[in-house]
């Protein structure tokens, strides 16, 4: 049960990584596409990066917490 849960949470933070590096490069690909896109925004194009990547930080934390828990009771 606990090998299981490690997996996901492997699964969990691949996908949270994955998401976060696909969408950043979408953003600075779009960003150098269109910039007059972003200049009639108050926040910098760079903002929805800075937003995902601590989200994306506090779900992987979180995770890698969740698996050192797991891995003491497996020992």
């Amino acid at each position: 049960m606990l090998k299981k849960l490690n997996q996901i949470l492997n699964i969990v933070i691949g996908a949270f990584t994955g998401s976060f590096l696909g969408n950043a490069i979408y953003v600075v690909w779009k960003y150098n596409r269109n910039p007059s896109f972003y200049a009639l925004q108050s926040a910098p194009w760079y903002f929805s990066i800075l937003v995902d990547g601590v989200f994306t930080i506090v779900v992987v934390t979180l995770a890698i917490v969740i698996k050192r828990v797991i891995r003491k009771k497996i020992k």
